[in-house]
């Protein structure tokens, strides 16, 4: 079996699923391509069992067949190759393969394609359309506030639940909850479905700048996402997602508005001074005035600063880990911000203050118990 594709071409497909490949996977045959070529197609499918990624581009050859290729050093091959055609010729018995371009020859051993996993259909139970733009959004929004505790899968993905006015994005980690609505995707059918980080992080790093469609498809245990001309197919984590509209505090007598900013600047520089374990920094918001302040006990090291605001409220005093603030902050595009609080014990609620008519976002921060240091 034999065929030519442009060296360039093949690098930029391979190097968009490259990302599925593990390093040590469970089934020695996944640190492979599958490569299949059919009618001058050649189809490329990158696995890890738990997620699928294939993408396709045209060759010029005759035949049809397929084997699996060495993902890595194939790779490195085509990153040090100039542009230009190179010529694929495969030994179907000993599969072996001969990649040969202008000025070399390359050979490695591949191995039989009937040992590669079969990549799971995926009927359209659901499906749901949505922008690149859409999801993008979507994902930035909430990948950074999963869990890292396998001992609560659920935790681990995000949440999406498609509804017939909106589709809501949800993720946890216990100490924070950010949730993402789009009013601008529904779905008769609707459903909810947990969708893993890693599968989240690979379509992050996929999805092409320029806006297009993205296709969604799923049934109960796997998801399906198609756009351009990269699929990829993940499987669904099987377990219940926490309530988490019952932990969102509704009766939130204090409302802060403060520039994001300015607020994210000063709490970047008091982080330097607080304690390396807890993170932990305290607002105390006086009138229209906030102090934010750091102190580390065990080096002696503390920072403070005052930032003007708009309050609505009482005085109040109360700690949060510098860290999911920041990052909290960091993932908000609105010039100004409205910190929600209620008592120093319960749940702070950060919202844009500009709205934007399609999209809503809450993000929710657990306090951190304050220290006794005045």
């Amino acid at each position: 079996m034999k065929f030519i594709v442009s060296s360039s071409a093949l690098l930029k497909q391979l190097s968009s699923i490259n990302g599925v490949i593990t390093t040590n996977p469970v089934v020695p045959i996944l640190e492979n391509f599958l490569f299949e070529i059919s009618e001058g197609k050649l189809v490329v499918t990158a696995s890890d069992l738990q997620t699928s990624m294939i993408t396709e581009l045209e060759v010029e050859s005759r035949e049809s067949g397929n084997i699996a290729v060495p993902a890595k050093i194939l790779l490195e091959t085509l990153k040090n190759l100039p542009e230009q055609p190179v010529t694929f010729s495969i030994d179907e018995d000993s599969y072996s393969v001969e990649i040969s371009s202008d000025n070399g020859r390359y050979k490695l051993a591949g191995e039989n394609a009937t040992d590669f996993p079969k990549v799971p259909a995926v009927s359209d139970d659901f499906s749901v359309n949505m922008s690149t733009e859409i999801l993008s959004s979507a994902i930035n929004n909430t990948i950074f506030a999963t869990s890292n505790d396998e001992l609560r899968p659920a935790m681990t993905g995000v949440y999406m639940n498609l509804t017939d006015t909106n589709t809501t994005f949800v993720s946890t980690d216990g100490h924070r909850l950010i949730r993402y609505r789009r009013v601008d995707v529904a779905s008769d059918n609707g459903n909810a479905i947990i969708i893993p980080r890693k599968a989240l992080n690979l379509l992050k790093s996929t999805l092409p700048s320029e806006n297009t469609n993205v296709s969604v498809e799923f049934n109960m245990s796997n998801a399906f996402f198609h756009f351009g001309n990269i699929r990829m197919i993940c499987r669904l984590i099987d377990e219940r997602f926490p309530d988490y509209e019952n932990v969102i505090p509704s009766d939130n007598q204090n409302k802060m508005v403060i520039n994001r900013q300015e607020f994210l600047s000063s709490l970047k520089r008091i982080a330097i001074y607080a304690n390396k374990t807890t993170h932990q920094v305290r607002l105390k918001i006086t009138g229209s005035e906030l102090q934010i302040s750091a102190e580390d006990l065990d080096f002696a090291n503390e920072a403070n600063e005052r930032l003007s605001c708009e309050h609505d409220g009482g005085d109040i005093e109360i700690g949060f880990n510098a860290r999911f603030l920041i990052e909290m902050l960091n993932n908000l595009h609105s010039d100004r911000i409205e910190l929600h609080l209620s008592q120093p014990n319960k749940a702070g609620l950060i919202v844009p203050e500009e709205k934007d008519d399609n999209e809503d976002i809450l993000m929710l921060v657990m306090p951190v118990m304050l220290n006794n240091y005045v």
